[in-house]
């Protein structure tokens, strides 16, 4: 059809290339400019290109479903240029909330409207774990009740102790007890026995005062104090976690007007009027020959053929093979690792305390049978357990407990691959050296959108004279703008047994927000001293999979894991 029209005109009517829609935009030398007497011929042009891009109303208002015309009308009924929010528009058009949402994308698809304003508020609600929390205590206040009343009555009371008791899970002990501890309310004593210090815990009350709050209804977040906020922010939901009191959504409120080709075709469809249209042919529209007056609903022709899907590696695995390349093509040599671990290897060997709270932070499985391996190596063993109990030649403390061996022998499923890079410096690693490893670990969590049961990890150690905490922090950059093609990157400060200074790395998703990828930091001496490295060493452990969710535009982890194979198929790859 442009051809029938556009070969007839004469070339030289155009000032530069044909579509070029404004001269300003694309600077011509002097040599192109066209004579002066042809200035009459390009005054033509812009007509030209207005019949190009014009748009077929006609056809346009023939292809609109009954609910984006009630939209169309309920917006041209107003003042030119008025818009109207989402509940005056469902009101204006007699629409139900998930209908007038379906028409607006529609509309907004085909340009005949658009968004004027846009507002997003932050809205706190509480979860049934809120509730829950509201009508008995939370964990925080169980702990902190059971540890005043310990000293009190001069009680001993421990972290086995604590979760021991009904209704409180291990990790929310672990959770209460450090928070509890940082605020400077509770003290872990010789023994891993717990006491209180006499001060108030802003947290917990914080906590009860927000129940309070929030029980008759959900409430702006930006109303609430700097205090309050911060507690909402560390005991809201994260990424589908349910065990978590608080839950922040976002309240989303637009208003929409006409677009230029929207007024045109409503003022077409309020100058014809709207007739009822019928999507199917009934018996009886046929039988009383009624259907040749009846408007019927068209249809279009012109959709794509189903996809046809060629062979291909799957996604994860194409990009964990990416990874393990780009890691060798930088120098760095694999280490393997079994995933049924020694406690030793997989905690003790890090100076992670066989009492202390921070060993819960790995939820473990165990083995069952056989549940402890004979022996574990020496003189490792000896060495870590001295450091455990007096700190050694390290020039540490210890943690001032005498030291299980019985435990240390105790088998779980790997939870971290910080186990294999423990084995690796154990094995005289090369000084100076670069290794890392794809390692499956398990823990015990609850499954969402970014925690599975089973996860990979990339586990990285370098080691050498020059090494210091710059070189990682420059490291972990480039894995992730490389390897997880992430855009923005931000470092947080962090607390592991076994690093000092220690770091969280989190990278923005595109619609999960931040998102942390692992942890990493300098191997304490505690940890290198005893297994014969003298060297710094600098470590990390990043999770691969929240890594490919970034990289491959994945927004449940897991997708990773599917077996759908038309979710595969248009997955796409690294690149």
């Amino acid at each position: 059809m442009l051809e029938k029209w556009w070969l007839p005109v004469p070339r030289s009517w155009w000032p530069g290339p044909p579509f070029s829609l404004n001269a300003t935009t694309r600077p011509r030398s002097r040599l192109c400019e066209q004579p002066e007497k042809q200035s009459s011929h390009r005054r033509f042009a812009p007509r030209v290109i207005d019949r190009l891009f014009r748009v077929d109303t006609s056809a346009l208002i023939d292809s609109l479903h009954p609910l984006e015309i009630k939209v169309l009308l309920a917006l041209a009924t107003r003042p030119s240029g008025t818009a109207l929010g989402s509940e005056q528009l469902a009101d204006a058009a007699e629409l139900e909330a998930s209908q007038l949402s379906m028409a607006i994308e529609w509309l907004l698809a085909k340009s005949l409207i658009a968004v004027q304003t846009e507002t997003v508020t932050p809205i706190v609600s509480l979860t049934k774990v809120g509730e829950e929390y509201y009508q008995t205590t939370s964990p925080i206040e169980r702990v902190l009740a059971a540890a005043r009343d310990a000293t009190g009555t001069g009680k001993r009371l421990t972290i086995p102790d604590l979760q021991s008791q009904d209704g409180l899970d291990p990790s929310d002990v672990s959770k209460a007890v450090g928070r509890l501890k940082k605020e400077g309310v509770l003290l872990i004593i010789q023994g891993g026995c717990i006491e209180t210090t006499g001060r108030p815990s802003p947290t917990a009350d914080a906590l009860r005062a927000l129940l309070g709050q929030l029980h008759e209804s959900s409430k702006e977040l930006d109303g609430f104090t700097g205090t309050h906020r911060q507690v909402i922010e560390d005991y809201a939901v994260k990424r589908g976690n349910a065990k978590e009191p608080f839950r922040v959504d976002e309240r989303v409120a637009r208003s929409f007007v006409l677009s230029q080709d929207g007024v045109s075709a409503a003022s077409q469809l309020l100058t014809q009027g709207v007739t009822e249209e019928v999507s199917q042919l009934s018996p009886d529209l046929l039988k009383d020959g009624s259907w040749r007056q009846t408007r019927l609903r068209k249809y279009t022709i012109s959709l794509r053929p189903p996809r046809i899907g060629t062979g291909k590696k799957h996604p994860y695995r194409e990009f964990l093979d990416t990874v393990k390349t780009k890691l060798v093509s930088m120098g760095f040599q694999e280490m393997r690792g079994a995933l049924v671990e020694t406690e030793f290897w997989d905690m003790d060997a890090l100076f992670m305390p066989q009492f202390h709270p921070a060993r819960d932070i790995h939820d473990v499985y165990f083995i069952k049978e056989p549940s402890h391996t004979t022996a574990v190596g020496e003189p490792f063993l000896s060495r870590v357990a001295k450091v455990h109990e007096n700190g050694a030649e390290t020039g540490s403390t210890g943690w001032g407990y005498s030291f299980d061996v019985h435990r240390a022998k105790r088998l779980v499923l790997r939870s971290q691959g910080t186990a294999v890079s423990a084995r690796r410096l154990a094995a005289s690693p090369q000084i100076p050296g670069k290794y890392f490893s794809i390692a499956r670990c398990f823990r015990y969590d609850q499954v969402d959108a970014t925690h599975a049961t089973d996860f990979f990890q990339v586990e990285g150690i370098v080691l050498g004279e020059d090494i210091n905490f710059r070189t990682l922090l420059g490291l972990l950059n480039l894995f992730a703008r490389e390897v997880a093609q992430a855009k923005e990157v931000k470092f947080l400060p962090a607390y592991f047994p076994f690093t000092e200074p220690s770091v969280e790395m989190h990278v923005r998703h595109p619609r999960l927000g931040w998102m942390e990828l692992g942890g990493a930091g300098l191997f304490r001496s505690e940890v290198t001293l005893p297994l014969g490295v003298t060297v710094p060493v600098i470590a990390w452990g990043l999770g691969l999979d929240r890594m490919a969710m970034v990289a491959l535009g994945i927004h449940d982890i897991r997708e990773l894991f599917t077996d759908n194979l038309e979710l595969i198929r248009t997955t796409r790859g690294l690149f």
